[in-house]
């Protein structure tokens, strides 16, 4: 056994805090999909070194939130069909282990918080609250489900998905705002209905499903068109 010291660790707070930052400026909507993140800028407004900001921003590219190449500039991801098929896809089947889950383990205090979550939306929506406003409610009632199933690599592997679904939603809520307000309390109000009442697996395990994909294929609509949104070679989610 090689018995040489492990290197020292690095402290990289400073480098997280830029990418949370920035992260919750792409999220509340300050950089669109498409929008260039410029280091010089960067570094300025948030007052750090061009180093932390580039650390920042590759901990960004990790999460799929940005793009970046070689002599081409760093900007927030726009979704292409492709993206969305994979990330939707692999959200309907996280988002339905979760769901079928959480309704044997869920608590009634975890319950009533997917309760409460849903109320908040309808209060702002009725309140005239912005798109970031709504889906960050939207986010941290998916959050709660699995926190509900209580499955550890299960949270870890939504998290992995988690900034692309919210910058994909994003972009979906800002091509169809209307659409995304009229649907949102009531897919979700059902989703909390049918996690308390103790429906069916085969149920809920539908309507997570539908959940997800009625996201997809509205993104999917309005990058490719109606004519392209449902491929042949491509299932809907079941």
């Amino acid at each position: 056994m090689n018995d040489e010291p492990l290197r020292k660790a690095v402290r990289r707070g400073l480098a997280d805090e830029v990418a949370d930052r920035v992260r919750d400026a792409i999220f509340g909507g300050r950089f669109p999909p498409g929008a260039p993140l410029r280091e010089v800028e960067l570094a300025e407004s948030l007052g750090v070194s061009r180093g932390a900001v580039r650390e920042g921003l590759a901990q960004l590219q990790r999460e799929g939130l940005v793009r970046t190449g070689w002599h081409r500039p760093t900007t927030v991801v726009e979704a292409t069909a492709v993206d969305v098929e994979e990330v939707y896809r692999v959200r309907a089947a996280l988002d339905r282990l979760a769901a079928v889950t959480a309704m044997r383990l869920a608590t009634q205090g975890q319950l009533d918080e997917l309760d409460r979550l849903v109320d908040e939306m309808a209060a702002e929506l009725d309140a005239g609250a912005g798109v970031p406003r709504l889906l960050a409610l939207d986010m941290a009632f998916h959050d709660r489900i699995y926190e509900a199933a209580g499955n550890g690599r299960l949270t870890g592997a939504w998290q992995a998905v988690r900034s692309q679904v919210f910058l994909f939603q994003l972009q979906r809520v800002s091509l169809a705002h209307g659409q995304y307000r009229a649907l949102v309390v009531d897919e979700h109000r059902e989703l909390a209905r049918l996690l308390r009442a103790g429906g069916t697996v085969e149920e809920l395990d539908r309507l997570a499903a539908e959940h997800v994909d009625t996201a997809r294929r509205s993104l999917l609509t309005l990058l490719t068109g109606p004519g392209n949104a449902e491929p042949d070679d491509l299932m809907a989610a079941e």
